[in-house]
């Protein structure tokens, strides 16, 4: 039995891997069990992964709605566009969370010319410059040209000194980061030239989905019972994480919330990053 990726690009299904990016929404065995007992009589030859994805969604949502929320990480990442910016102040403060001190959107002259330069963090290993590559599609991929364009403003940039976080510094440490993927032409050289890549899959066990479930750093995108103009409006009002409901649920109240409401959106929230995996 085929699955059609968003692509066009056919893979054969298989019921174990299908089953285990099900686990990863918190649900334990039975459940999942539970979810793909009742969805397998509608899985057929040619169903597309959007398909697939909705069938689960709406059984997680039956048992919980924080595992369909869970479940929803890739989909909520992509609901931050579409023009982006909002994924790159959820990159910057990823970046603090981790421990790094962070800037986001300034403009830095080069030896020859200016760039405008996402986000800047700095750690240890010294100056990072980042640069984020929103994906609306499901299975983007960022080609080889984007870390070489990226490698070259980054030169233009590595002899300058500038002044950040009260210190001068140069730059050290380049990062192209994107919410889809990356092709293997572009993992070869960014590896090849020490350019530093983050993306939904890589680097392999401590990729976005991996930092996000470990660290709980889930985008308010992900909560189910908020639509798609709440959303909207909580990004706009700079609420980008389910934590900040979690630490500052005062901050629900500048929307025409009933009680009933902010008190679900709060449970759904705590649920989500409270959750152990």
């Amino acid at each position: 039995m085929n699955v059609i990726k968003y692509s066009g690009e056919k893979v054969l299904f298989n019921s174990e891997v299908f089953k285990r990016s099900i686990l990863k929404s918190g649900a334990n065995l039975m459940q999942v069990n539970q979810v793909f007992d009742a969805i397998e009589a509608k899985i057929y030859d040619g169903i597309s992964t959007q398909q697939l994805y909705d069938l689960a969604f709406n059984e997680l949502f039956k048992i919980k709605n924080s595992f369909a929320a869970r479940y929803s990480l890739k989909k909520a990442l992509r609901d931050l566009g579409p023009e982006g910016y909002f994924f790159e102040d959820w990159v910057g403060k990823l970046f603090t969370q981790l421990g790094y001190k962070t800037l986001t959107g300034k403009t830095l002259q080069g030896s020859a010319v200016t760039h405008e330069i996402d986000v800047i963090t700095l750690n240890k290993s010294g100056l990072n410059l980042c640069e984020c590559k929103f994906r609306n599609d499901i299975d983007a991929k960022i080609s080889v040209t984007t870390p070489m364009y990226f490698l070259s403003r980054f030169n233009d940039l590595k002899n300058n000194q500038f002044t950040f976080f009260e210190q001068k510094l140069k730059p050290s440490v380049g990062w192209v980061i994107t919410n889809a993927y990356f092709s293997t032409d572009a993992i070869a050289f960014a590896e090849y030239y020490r350019v530093k890549l983050l993306s939904w899959d890589y680097p392999e066990g401590n990729s976005i989905k991996n930092i996000v479930d470990n660290i709980r750093f889930y985008p308010i995108t992900c909560l189910t019972s908020l639509n798609d103009y709440e959303k909207k409006y909580l990004l706009n009002q700079k609420i980008i994480l389910v934590n900040d409901i979690c630490n500052n649920p005062e901050k629900l109240f500048g929307i025409s919330f009933t009680q009933e409401k902010i008190d679900l959106v709060i449970m759904e929230a705590k649920e989500l990053v409270e959750y152990k995996l």
